[in-house]
């Protein structure tokens, strides 16, 4: 049987995208019996952060950064190679700050940058607001490039998040990862999509420009399939739940429905005396 803390932990990890403080103060509500729970939530703050690629501005900037473990300095630090600096992050509230200098240096450093250049081109051109970064991984061997998209509408009751990880592989030229869809719709019910779409491609020349349009078509193609499966879905199995109009394939006019004589009115025929 799982203990407080692994079902609490569950919480964290499902939460979904711009609503980990609502998830926290629903824990607070919860286990007001246990209150030091969750001050040992700490390392599933952590994992969820560093798992959903969340982003925060760094002091003074407005530039967003991401946090993933792919750009871990370790000690609950993180860096960032375009603004050539890293920072502390609190996994709880999610703010950055103790920005210091940290200039990116070694074997991958050159095509790390190159990326970015060529990526920032593309994701201004697709993306309403998104954020990207590319750092080397393996012991310099491979270069990890990121992708995150967030839109939030509380007001609304919807939020949505898209990310997308590629992992490089300069000795053979492989380009593999994951492109990730969450979104959740939350008036009057409870409805979430969760997508996850394996990616494998090639990029023989090596540049931070071929990677870059390996990722951007892989991106389009995935984003067409997404557009055809909600038409798929709004045509056929939506239908099939209810019918958009009713069975005299009239719509119904609300504000004279107290009025409706049914069978007649509504029937669309004279009503037996």
């Amino acid at each position: 049987m799982a203990t407080s803390l692994e079902t609490v932990e569950s919480f964290v990890e499902g939460a979904p995208p711009g609503e980990l403080a609502d998830v926290i103060n629903d824990i607070k509500a919860l286990t007001i019996n246990e209150p030091d729970l969750v001050d040992q939530l700490g390392p599933a703050f952590e994992r969820y952060n560093e798992e959903q690629f969340v982003t925060a501005k760094l002091p003074g900037s407005s530039q967003q950064v991401i946090i993933s473990s792919h750009s871990s300095l370790g000690n609950g630090r993180y860096y960032d190679v375009e603004s050539s600096s890293s920072f502390a992050f609190d996994h709880a509230t999610q703010k950055a700050s103790g920005v210091q200098s940290h200039v990116l240096e070694g074997p991958q450093a050159d095509l790390v940058k190159s990326t970015l250049k060529s990526l920032a081109t593309y994701v201004k051109e697709h993306y309403p607001n998104a954020s990207y970064g590319a750092y080397p991984i393996e012991s310099d061997s491979k270069v990890a490039v990121i992708i995150v998209a967030n839109k939030y509408s509380p007001n609304n009751y919807w939020n949505g998040r898209w990310r997308s990880l590629y992992i490089y592989d300069p000795a053979n030229g492989s380009l593999e990862g994951s492109i990730k869809v969450d979104v959740h719709y939350y008036e009057d019910g409870n409805v979430r999509l969760l997508t996850n779409k394996p990616v494998a491609g090639s990029v023989p020349s090596g540049t931070g420009a071929a990677i870059a349009r390996e990722i951007a078509a892989a991106e389009k193609k995935y984003q067409e399939e997404l557009n055809k499966g909600f038409t798929g879905l709004s045509e056929g199995a939506f239908k099939g739940l209810r019918r958009q109009l009713p069975v005299t394939r009239q719509k119904i006019e609300w504000d004279k429905v107290a009025s409706y004589r049914v069978g007649q009115d509504i029937g669309g025929g004279s009503s037996r005396r």
